[in-house]
């Protein structure tokens, strides 16, 4: 076999291997529909919503009751959600809300959900900050 052929084949496994790291969804994350992450927030009493938006994102319409943490300050201000709470995730299309769902297994948290596809999926109301 030519060396350069092996050494495609292994950058292309590779590359392939760090994609599907990067965007396949991990255990031990609930991935709710709309309806779903909707029940949550009005039956689950111990829950904690974090929209993990940039905040001129946060500010064009959030779902109620959301706190802003943007990904890019995850890592910084993790402290600000309670480790005993439900966490409840969303982001614009879900792919922020999963990343700052890995943060937070990390950091030992244990129940964490997020909204499939993200407030782009949302139909219910949102509030506008100015």
């Amino acid at each position: 076999m030519d060396l350069s052929l092996l050494f495609r084949i292994l950058l292309y496994v590779l590359i392939g291997w760090l994609l599907y790291r990067r965007f396949v969804r991990f255990n031990g994350l609930k991935n709710l529909s709309e309806n779903e992450f909707d029940d949550q927030l009005r039956n689950n009493r111990n829950a904690f919503l974090v929209d993990a938006r940039e905040p001129d994102e946060f500010k064009t319409g959030h779902i109620r009751g959301a706190i802003n943490i943007p990904l890019s300050q995850f890592e910084d201000r993790v402290n600000e959600i309670p480790k005993e709470r439900d966490v409840l995730l969303y982001c614009r299309s879900g792919a922020r809300s999963q990343r700052a769902a890995k943060i937070l297994f990390k950091k030992g948290f244990k129940n964490i959900a997020h909204l499939q596809g993200g407030i782009m999926n949302w139909r219910g109301q949102l509030r506008k900050r100015s």
